[in-house]
Formats: C-alpha cells, sequence, structure tokens
C-alpha cells in the first residue's frame, strides 16, 4: 500500500494516474461499515483501477472540541495495517488542521479528489459531511461530480443485530467491557499493542512486576482492571491481569497499560507486546495503604486465572 502523508506542496501533479475509486472517511478502527466502503470502492474500481482511502489524523473532533475528543479505537499505525489487509492501494493520511478545516467543499473535491487522485468514483456514508463548517453534503458532492466528472456512491450502514455499526457505539461497548459485541462490531477483536518501557519497578517490589505500554492512543476507551491475554513479538497468548488508566493508588498521572503475566518472569523491555482484553474486572481504586492495594492485587488475579480459564485463546495472526 502506498502512503501519501499531508504536505503543503499540492502542486507536485497527481498522485493517481488512472481511474480511482476512493473511499473517504476517519476509520478510526476500520470496522464493518468502513471495510463496506472499502470493498464497495474495490468493485467500482474494477480490476486496473486503484483503491484510495483519504481519511483524516487527528480525528476532526479533536480539532473543534479537544476537551469532547472521541476516544480512539485503533493508533495510526494499527489504522493503516488495516487498510493496507483490506486491500487499499493508497492512503492518503491527512493531517486535519486549521488550514485544511478551512477548505470549502468546492475546493476540497477539486484539490483532493479530482486534481489530486483523479476520482472517478467516491464512495461516502449516507450521512457524510465535509468541507468549512461541514457545508457539504452527499447531494452537494453528487453534484460536484456530475460537474466534474465522477461518480458519487453511497453505502447505506451495516447493521449488526438490527444495530448501526459505527465507531461511537464500539466505543460504548468497550467502555462496558462488552468485548464481545465489540469484536462482532471490528470484525476482529479489540487489542492494544506497543513496546515495553521502563517503569518504576514498584510491581516487583510488591510482587506484581508489569511489562508497560504508554497509551499511544489516547484517550482510550476502556479502563480499569481487566483480564486479557498477551503476547510477545507474536508468540504465544498468555494469561495476564492488566491495569489501564493512572494508577491514582501509587501516585501515577500518565496513562500506562500495566500487564502482569501469570507464573512469568522476564525482563521484556523492548519487546513488542499485544493486548487482547477478556473482561472488565473493576475500575481503578485509590487505596489507604500498599498493603490494601496488594490484597486487591490478589482478589484481581484469582479473578482473571478463574475468566481465563473458561475463555478461548486467541488465535495467532495480524489482527487485521
Amino acid at each position: 500500500m502506498r502512503l501519501i502523508r499531508n504536505r503543503p506542496q499540492w502542486a507536485e501533479g497527481a498522485f493517481v494516474p488512472g481511474p480511482c475509486a476512493v473511499a473517504i472517511g476517519n476509520f478510526d478502527g476500520v470496522h464493518l461499515g468502513h471495510r463496506a466502503l472499502i470493498e464497495t470502492s474495490r468493485l467500482l474500481a474494477g480490476t486496473d483501477g486503484t483503491v484510495a482511502v483519504v481519511t483524516f489524523e487527528p480525528l476532526p473532533q479533536a480539532l473543534f472540541r479537544p476537551e469532547q475528543a472521541p476516544a480512539r479505537l485503533s493508533t495510526v499505525y494499527q489504522k493503516l495495517d488495516l487498510l493496507r489487509a483490506a486491500g487499499v492501494d493508497l492512503t492518503w493520511l491527512m493531517k486535519f488542521d486549521s488550514q485544511l478545516a478551512a477548505l470549502t467543499a468546492r475546493e476540497f473535491v477539486e484539490q483532493v479528489l479530482v486534481e489530486k487522485l483523479n476520482a472517478s468514483h467516491v464512495v461516502v456514508g449516507e450521512d457524510f459531511r465535509f468541507g468549512c463548517g461541514q457545508g457539504g453534503d452527499v447531494a452537494m458532492l453528487t453534484e460536484l461530480g456530475s460537474e466534474l466528472c465522477f461518480e458519487v456512491q453511497t453505502v447505506p450502514a451495516v447493521l449488526c443485530d438490527k444495530e448501526r455499526v459505527s465507531s461511537s457505539g464500539i466505543r460504548a461497548k468497550l467502555a462496558a467491557g462488552d468485548f464481545t459485541s465489540a469484536a462482532d462490531w471490528l470484525g476482529r477483536p479489540f487489542r492494544m499493542e506497543g513496546h515495553v518501557t521502563r517503569g518504576a519497578g514498584l510491581g516487583r517490589t510488591l510482587g506484581y512486576p508489569t511489562a508497560n505500554l504508554r497509551i499511544r492512543a489516547e484517550p482510550s476507551p476502556l479502563g480499569g482492571v481487566l483480564a486479557a491475554f498477551s503476547r510477545v513479538n507474536g508468540g504465544p497468548w498468555l494469561p495476564a491481569v492488566t491495569n489501564l488508566g493512572r494508577r491514582p493508588a501509587v501516585g501515577g498521572k500518565e496513562p500506562l497499560l500495566e500487564v502482569h503475566f501469570f507464573d512469568f518472569n522476564e525482563d521484556l523491555y523492548g519487546q513488542r507486546l499485544e493486548v487482547q482484553f477478556v473482561a472488565k474486572l473493576r475500575d481503578e481504586l485509590d487505596f489507604e495503604s500498599l498493603d490494601d492495594l496488594v490484597e486487591q492485587m490478589k482478589r484481581d488475579e484469582k479473578r482473571a486465572r478463574l475468566c481465563l480459564a473458561q475463555a478461548e485463546t486467541p488465535r495467532n495472526g495480524p489482527i487485521g
């Protein structure tokens, strides 16, 4: 997959020489609804055309209402991996800033879809809005397509159990600890990943050494103490209990994902971990003493072991 990052020098010529089917959206999580856009684009592109995705980072809501920025279902790297696995030929990862937000609907169509991508087809959801102040909608896009020689295809919402699949709905399911339904809507289990960083080492002194991952996609859609499976560098999945949050009991400030493997005591610094959550055990709590914290950790471990003993171990393979 070819990746185009936002660049100020847009006068370099077209990115795509021939006809191109372009899907537009945030694609956070690349869920079943997003995949329907990509599948439609592939059908419209045919065997000789290019399937392209135009997507935005950060999400537009984070620019306009940073205090209400939605929780993230994927990091940028996960998003790109999932788009690649879905068969996208080209992804234009546009930096969503005040300059891009100021483009009118017509300017966006002319400069992005026509001049740079040679769009023959543009694929969007039924509620698609674009341009400065969200002044453009599907009707305007269709009119511009008639004028500028591309066709517009709208894709209806994908339903799962009679509910519309959406990123906001998946966020709500994850926050509630409903990982099964979230996986149904995503088309795969929800996972977090990253490289292990050095911590303060307090967990080891308390008898619960942890592998620490910084949260790379903020805000997180879930938090608290969770039972999970985790694997190191693509190896076998191992049972673990995790804490995702700011760790108020030890004065933590930076959000971290702490992974404690059962019956495992190796230095994992710098190793790549993937974590697949199974059940939420509780919210984060504060404690009056470290002894109280340790007693709660013992109870959390016991519950997590029982939960994971009854759960299916994840299959190996990529998340896409």
